[in-house]
């Protein structure tokens, strides 16, 4: 039996995104702006590739260059230079998904910015890179892309405005930016108001996008801080991250794992979970031999084993979490694959365990 689990799994939860994907959080809010400005958001994001309803699981992927081109469109729609600052001001930082939860639970500043800068690319966006940059008075958190995604200075103001909103979330009232540096071409008549918005002096740029502030606000404590939040959410990341699962099988199996104890574990749900369309993914999977429905069952057997070693789960649990309403719809396909009940196989491996406990 394989022991190599994330704390009593045998993998991530959930899949990642791949390369050029992002979490569709980066939209949340955006269908409300869109029709306050007038327009029909759905058609909007139909016209960059985006499925609407998508938007309504922050945790689905979408294409990067989609949202940039989205943002960039509608800037042009409304004539609006500021629609991308606009949007995130209407959004958390919560959009950075269980990243936020993590910088939350750290115990300093300093702490929180260094798994911000870790584990934002693994589970939200890899074209993403960050780095804090520290001087002898003033800090810098410094972000680009690593892909060429056209114009994207949209993308950039929301960046600005959703990266300011979790350092002031972490760093409290004592959190002041001193200068805000994107690479945006922005017109000299909307400067005052980008500065505004965003709280601070404003520089446009040529290259480096970054948020400043004093360096000792880096050992400054979190108060939300939580040590075993932070220990728990940040071993589960850091073994995401050595994973680097990032095959289509693998994905699909992390997505298996995570969606089966909801009950809604379909191939068009995985599909849509990672951006692409049932019949993209059928491909992906027929080129390495491989079917939906047969990764699907492989994991509810390696599963299967793994929860009926966990004696403090009863079997209506165990059939639970892999999936199935009834456990009589459990126990026949677990039968089906090893040719016994769970009842017994359970007790098989609890009298093996007793032997073995004697032996030593």
């Amino acid at each position: 039996m394989n022991t190599d689990y994330f704390f009593k799994l045998d993998g991530p939860l959930d899949s990642g995104p791949t390369e050029r994907q992002m979490r569709i959080a980066n939209l949340s809010g955006f269908q409300d702006l869109v029709r306050h400005l007038g327009a029909d958001p759905r058609a909007i994001l139909e016209r960059h590739d985006i499925d609407p309803q998508s938007t309504r699981d922050p945790d689905h992927y979408v294409d990067c260059k989609s949202v940039v081109d989205v943002f960039e469109y509608c800037s042009t729609l409304f004539n609006h230079p500021l629609f991308g600052l606009q949007l995130a001001q209407a959004q958390e930082a919560d959009v950075y998904g269980c990243v936020t939860a993590l910088c939350r639970a750290a115990a300093s500043v300093r702490e929180s910015v260094a798994g911000f800068i870790d584990y934002l690319p693994v589970v939200h966006s890899p074209v993403s890179i960050m780095e804090l940059v520290e001087g002898s008075e003033t800090a810098e958190l410094r972000w680009y892309v690593r892909a060429d995604l056209g114009s994207n200075n949209q993308a950039n103001y929301q960046a600005a405005m959703l990266n300011l909103k979790l350092l002031r979330l972490i760093g409290g009232k004592a959190f002041r930016p001193s200068y805000v540096n994107l690479a945006v071409d922005a017109r000299q008549r909307d400067i005052f108001e980008i500065e505004n918005k965003l709280g601070c002096r404003f520089h446009k740029t040529t290259a480096d996008n970054a948020i400043a502030f004093p360096v000792t606000l880096l050992d400054q404590p979190v108060a939300s801080s939580s040590r075993l939040l932070f220990t728990l959410l940040g071993g589960y990341l850091d073994r995401v991250k050595a994973a680097s699962r990032t095959s289509i099988a693998d994905r699909v199996q992390d997505y298996i794992r995570g969606a089966l104890p909801s009950g809604n574990c379909s191939i068009e749900r995985c599909a849509a979970k990672l951006g692409m369309s049932v019949r993209t993914l059928q491909a992906n999977l027929s080129q390495s031999g491989l079917k939906f429905c047969d990764i699907l069952e492989r994991q509810r057997i390696e599963l299967a084993r793994n929860y009926l070693g966990q004696d403090q789960l009863s079997l209506d649990d165990v059939a639970a979490n892999l999936g199935y309403s009834e456990q009589s719809s459990f126990g026949r396909a677990f039968k089906r694959w090893t040719g016994t009940t769970p009842l017994l196989y359970r007790q098989g491996m609890a009298a093996s365990r007793g032997l073995s406990a004697q032996e030593h």
